[in-house]
């Protein structure tokens, strides 16, 4: 995939809307200098509570897929007892997505301005920020981000740049949790939730970088400034990955509710004619073209459509290809990727990746789609994580949107679309770690 660059080096006015983030994005990593000259230095507040207000005020929500609102996450940390840690999540498990990749090799100044101030302002007495260990180009430039800022003087709590396991799972906030205090890269049951007991038993507050990277903006700009972008119950700008069959493929930087049909002519139109749209990622939901067009990208738009927003993936389904042979692959790679402390992921996903798959090729010798329908009750609310859920969510909505690919594949046992070379992006094996310690 490409990065859009959105526009020149200047620093954004208050009466700005687009670029945010993304204002002067070049190739190359931008230096703490440019960075400075492009927003200027990083701001001080008098109260240590200050950024909180801010934050609420702004309605800034989670950018990490569940949405949930920064200020309130912040103030329940900062109300806990004792010292507070800060994570700062920028290990991307969803395979289709480079947003934060695109900040953390291209903009790391301003996620860690953001990191910086939201210690300041829960009171952590120190701060990670965490990317899968198989990056390893990226976290050595982050270490050396890191540096350059700490002979600079700029951040007070100790930053620590830390890789952890490259798998789908590891990178859930109680996943990373548990490895920093030592254990294996896995969910852990809640509660206790992190904000409650984290690292090392302490309240430990878990932002993905791009909300960090919003917040540093916010403290510098203020809550009217924020909302002068999307709309007042969905405030903001986003990143958003868009893949499959565009013409330009990469990340760009939407108003919060701008409709999934603007966002593909955003990324150059249609390559080919369209079937779907894949929305949210690999725990998200297909959603027919013509439906899907006209959707806004908020939460709540997109849950009343039946999908959600996720971490801003769109994927678009060219005609082309079949829609079940695609999320039969996705489906057998989290499978894979599952911690193996439960029912559901242990045996529960391998059984469901072998019944679409049989379904997409083989139609209904084995079972069929009431094969298929049949395990996800039993699969779906009983993990330990919501892995299992995340995969059965996306079973049932290719069930629901496409009838007639059901339909014909239960008769005919496959399309002309299972020959062509899959779309959906997986990483390589060699890529990946092979345990979770």
């Amino acid at each position: 995939m490409t990065t859009l660059a959105l526009a020149p080096h200047r620093a954004p006015v208050p009466e700005a809307k687009l670029p945010r983030l993304l204002a002067g994005l070049g190739d190359r990593p931008s230096s703490l200098r440019w960075h400075e000259l492009q927003h200027g230095p990083m701001p001080t507040l008098r109260r240590a509570d200050r950024l909180i207000d801010v934050v609420e005020a702004s309605g800034l929500t989670g950018r990490g897929g569940a949405g949930f609102p920064a200020g309130r996450k912040m103030r329940s940390v900062a109300a806990g007892p004792g010292a507070k840690v800060l994570i700062a999540n920028g290990a991307e498990g969803e395979p289709a997505s480079l947003k934060d990749k695109v900040l953390l090799s291209r903009l790391p100044n301003l996620v860690l301005d953001g990191m910086t101030l939201a210690a300041e302002a829960v009171g952590a007495r120190e701060a990670f920020l965490c990317v899968h260990r198989t990056e390893g180009g990226l976290l050595e430039g982050l270490e050396r981000v890191v540096q350059e800022r700490l002979a600079a003087g700029l951040d007070p709590v100790p930053i620590r740049v830390t890789g952890i396991p490259g798998r789908y799972v590891s990178s859930e906030q109680s996943s990373i949790v548990q490895y920093l205090n030592g254990g294996p890269g896995k969910p852990t049951f809640a509660p206790p939730r992190p904000h409650e007991r984290g690292v090392n038993g302490n309240p430990t507050l878990v932002h993905n970088v791009e909300t960090l990277a919003h917040m540093a903006l916010i403290a510098r700009h203020g809550a009217r400034w924020f909302r002068g972008a999307g709309s007042p119950a969905a405030p903001g700008s986003m990143l958003v990955t868009v893949g499959g069959a565009v013409r330009w493929p990469g990340v760009y930087e939407i108003e919060m509710g701008t409709s999934l049909g603007q966002l593909v002519m955003l990324a150059g139109g249609p390559a080919e004619p369209l079937q779907a749209l894949l929305v949210g990622g690999y725990f998200g939901c297909w959603l027919p073209v013509q439906a899907a067009w006209p959707v806004p990208m908020t939460h709540a738009s997109l849950k009343g459509a039946g999908a959600a927003l996720g971490a801003g993936i769109v994927i678009a389904l060219p005609a082309s290809a079949c829609p079940l042979a695609e999320t039969a692959r996705v489906v057998r790679y989290l499978a894979e990727e599952t911690a193996g402390q439960c029912g559901p992921c242990v045996f529960g996903l391998p059984a469901l990746a072998d019944a679409l798959g049989d379904l997409a090729y083989s139609g209904g010798q084995d079972g069929g789609v009431g094969r298929v329908a049949a395990l996800l009750p039993l699969i779906e609310r009983r993990g330990a994580c919501r892995h299992p859920d995340g995969a059965t969510q996306l079973v049932r909505s290719v069930l629901r949107a496409f009838p007639g690919e059901v339909r014909w594949h239960e008769r005919t046992g496959s399309c002309d679309g299972v020959r062509r070379p899959p779309l959906l992006p997986l990483p390589r094996d060699e890529e990946r770690d092979q345990d979770f310690t």
